[in-house]
């Protein structure tokens, strides 16, 4: 059993140079921002008081939010760690725990936040199958616009030893294991955890852990756009912008979500997805190769897969390194016992 069961990412915290520049980007993204207490502030439309923070300070990341379902959870988590639950000073109000996680990140479990009256969406245009036809003499006209962004959905962050970061945050907040990936059959590089909410359905990942070669930080922060005409939108207005484009748009093979991914302009990585997968507690883990992790069911490949970038420093090494282990961990002598 885990100490507690969160029921969502809150937000990720970042450090910037520049808040204004920071701003324009989120703004052209697809956030409502807003400046306090020398902090920038992004939000979307479910009424959470923010999903997006932004520091002064030399660019890095710095936190990863996670958002507990009571401030009784909050005050268990606090007694099993040792630490004190804070008020949490900033928009919204509430409380906060902070953590340090294996490889020096720092988490905040949030309670108590004030939320306000979630903002509307675009509508869902009915679609026009082969096979079903709602839309009956009326046509579908969009108008340019940033995509909406309802809500944070998923953080990615790079560790050193991925079984020793998922025993952390299982061991405290019940998440559980999606889709796990292997370099070879039980080798794994990481998981796609999700928040254990029962029979409640919950997205197929919450946060994902890989085990990569580098340096460490997150790789990409994500946010749900409200639907496939919205995205598309989005890349749009962002490519007019000249911001700069990561990779997308595709439909990913993990989490079956429609994906696009650009970058600030301090190089981190954010996502728009839409239609993702849904489980409860009830629906089993499944195994993937890492062929899977970059694959694209439609849509734009990798751009380490289309030569428009270069593979990851130490990718090369850290691979090669992993089949050796395996030969010499699967080698078999005549007697067909482990060499």
């Amino acid at each position: 059993m885990s100490t507690i069961r969160i029921e969502d990412i809150a937000h990720v915290r970042y450090a910037a140079p520049d808040l204004s520049a920071m701003r324009a980007f989120l703004e052209d993204f697809g956030m409502d921002c807003f400046e306090e207490g020398g902090r920038l502030y992004g939000r979307g439309s479910d009424g959470r008081p923010f999903v997006h923070v932004t520091e002064p300070g030399e660019a890095r990341f710095l936190a990863v939010g996670l958002r507990a379902e009571s401030l009784a959870d909050l005050e268990t988590l606090a007694a099993s760690e040792g630490v004190a639950v804070a008020d949490l000073d900033e928009p919204g109000g509430g409380k906060v725990v902070r953590l340090t996680d294996p490889d020096g990140y720092r988490v905040e479990v949030v309670a108590g936040q004030a939320k306000s009256e979630p903002a509307p969406l675009p509508a869902d245009h009915p679609f026009n199958s082969a096979t079903a036809k709602p839309r009956l003499r009326r046509t579908v006209r969009l108008d340019p616009a940033p995509a909406h962004i309802k809500r944070i959905g998923h953080a990615v962050l790079k560790v050193r030893d991925f079984r020793t970061s998922e025993k952390w945050y299982k061991d405290r907040f019940g998440f559980i294991t999606s889709d796990e990936v292997e370099a070879a059959k039980d080798v794994p590089l990481g998981a796609f955890m999700r928040c254990d909410r029962g029979d409640k359905p919950a997205d197929h990942h919450t946060l994902f852990l890989a085990q990569l070669p580098g340096e460490l930080g997150i790789l990409h922060a994500a946010f749900e756009v409200a639907n496939l005409d919205d995205l598309m939108l989005g890349h749009q207005h962002l490519k007019a912008a000249k911001r700069q484009p990561a990779w997308g748009v595709g439909r990913h093979i993990m989490g079956s979500q429609i994906f696009d991914y650009w970058k600030d302009p301090f190089g981190n990585e954010l996502e728009h997805w839409t239609d993702g997968d849904l489980f409860t507690a009830a629906d089993p883990p499944q195994k993937q190769p890492m062929s899977a992790l970059l694959a694209v069911q439609w849509g734009a490949p990798h751009p380490m897969f289309a030569g428009k970038l270069p593979p990851p420093p130490g990718l090369i090494s850290f691979v090669t390194a992993l089949q050796l282990r395996l030969k010499r961990l699967f080698r078999r002598n005549p007697e067909g016992t482990t060499a």
